[in-house]
């Protein structure tokens, strides 16, 4: 079998087989296949697609081409679950979402990825905390999630391999916006964590990969497919992303309001919302909830209960973070120091919002990265952002700029200024949740 003949035949919009698809998997693991190859057979399944079958193999394929976790010898006394979103700005959901629902009695080794470009990354977000261990190894990785019910970390090289490569030389050649490689990415990844389940949140708007409903609904329907034809129950759930989540972006920033939202001192409507929306979702397809209406009510009490933050503060003194972490989150998550309230040029409405450019402005200040190997600056970003509909004027800001210098102080609030348009007229925000779609 040669490489060159599998590319011919993807080329020629033929249907691949699984011997096919598992050999070039192995050559891309090996190093047997070149980029040269591997770029030009991303090209040809970017413009011929792949059936679902193909899809499966793929998957399948990268999934087995390292570690793939088994929990079975761990005596769990629950399902093994997690969640994955395809990104955005101000998505700050898996922090809470992973301590709230092991609350829940769910067990969540949550493996977790950096920002690039215009979206935040929750490994960098997780980061910012002093000490925090991102990459223990599988033995500590398990010894957490069986004791304490979560664990979020990066993901190391022995977890699918081929897709680490395979992504690296897809974001080079313009073919990472492929359905069924975006796909095979994601699914290949959490299929090697040995989950029971996955609740998928699809994003949808001018702040997502996917821009159009049209698009996010059809990466959502080839996810839930493949994922369950591969033997994982999973789900998907659409939500907006025309404007930012939450009411902060950043890395550190994001991470206080993550631990505000866990202690109940302030719960964004929106990023509230998509929160349960998801766990809901993680318990209702493990049997943790026989319903949507006990899924909530768990839920419910495990927020004002205080279980869920005590899980987070656990994770987080257990992976070498502080001990007082929910007490003194400032102490520990300091912001830059050169903060810049932005007004609008008028008072009015907040119309709409180019939320690309809010990720963006927040990379100018050093707080994202468009090269992978790029540090960033976790103590910089933009909080108290205002939200579609909210009204704004000279005693209202659109947001607050936190950085390092003042230079990058004003090119940030400009940006973010322009993002945001604001008229007379009252408006109604967006839904955040759109659809969801069930295992089928």
């Amino acid at each position: 079998m040669l490489p060159q003949e599998i590319i011919r035949a993807k080329r020629d919009g033929k249907t691949l087989t699984d011997e096919q698809i598992a050999f070039f998997v192995k050559g891309i693991t090996s190093g047997s296949v070149t980029e040269g190859q591997i770029a030009a057979f991303a090209m040809a399944v970017f413009f011929k697609g792949m059936k679902m079958s193909e899809r499966v193999a793929l998957t399948q394929g990268m999934m087995r081409s390292g570690t793939v976790l088994d929990w079975s010898d761990m005596d769990m006394l629950g399902p093994v679950v997690d969640k994955h979103s395809t990104g955005g700005v101000s998505d700050s959901v898996s922090l809470m979402l992973g301590p709230l629902v092991a609350a829940c009695g769910g067990y969540v080794p949550m493996i977790s990825g950096r920002g690039l470009g215009h979206t935040g990354g929750t490994l960098d977000k997780f980061e910012s905390i002093a000490g925090y261990n991102t990459s223990p190894d599988e033995a500590m990785l398990k010894k957490i999630v069986k004791e304490i019910g979560v664990a979020i970390i990066g993901q190391t090289g022995e977890i699918a391999p081929a897709d680490k490569r395979f992504y690296g030389i897809r974001d080079v050649t313009a073919t990472v916006d492929s359905i069924p490689l975006i796909t095979a990415s994601i699914l290949s990844k959490k299929l090697a964590a040995g989950l029971d389940a996955l609740a998928m949140d699809v994003k949808a708007g001018n702040g997502a990969f996917m821009t159009t409903p049209e698009d996010a609904r059809a990466l959502a329907e080839s996810i839930v497919t493949v994922a369950n034809q591969a033997g994982m129950k999973t789900s998907a759930t659409i939500t907006d992303m025309n404007q930012p989540l939450g009411s902060t972006a950043g890395n550190a920033i994001e991470m206080r309001e993550a631990i505000a939202y866990l202690k109940g001192d302030y719960r964004n409507p929106r990023l509230h919302e998509v929160t349960l929306a998801l766990a809901e979702k993680m318990l209702t397809l493990t049997g943790l909830a026989s319903s949507s209406e006990e899924a909530q009510k768990r839920l419910a009490e495990a927020l004002n209960s205080g279980a869920a933050a005590e899980k987070f503060a656990l994770m987080v003194r257990t992976l070498g973070g502080p001990s007082d972490i929910l007490q003194n989150p400032e102490r520990h998550l300091p912001l830059a120091t050169v903060v810049k309230e932005v007004y609008a040029e008028q008072s009015g409405f907040v119309q709409h919002v180019e939320t690309r450019d809010v990720g963006l402005a927040v990379v100018s200040l050093g707080g994202g990265r468009t090269d992978p190997a790029q540090k960033i600056d976790h103590s910089v970003g933009i909080g108290n952002m205002v939200g579609v509909g909210e009204q704004v004027d000279g005693n209202r800001p659109l947001g607050i700029v936190y950085a390092r210098t003042e230079s990058d102080a004003q090119a940030a609030a400009a940006a973010f200024r322009d993002a945001i348009r604001v008229g007379s007229q009252p408006t109604d925000a967006p839904p955040v949740v759109y659809s969801s779609l069930d295992p089928r």
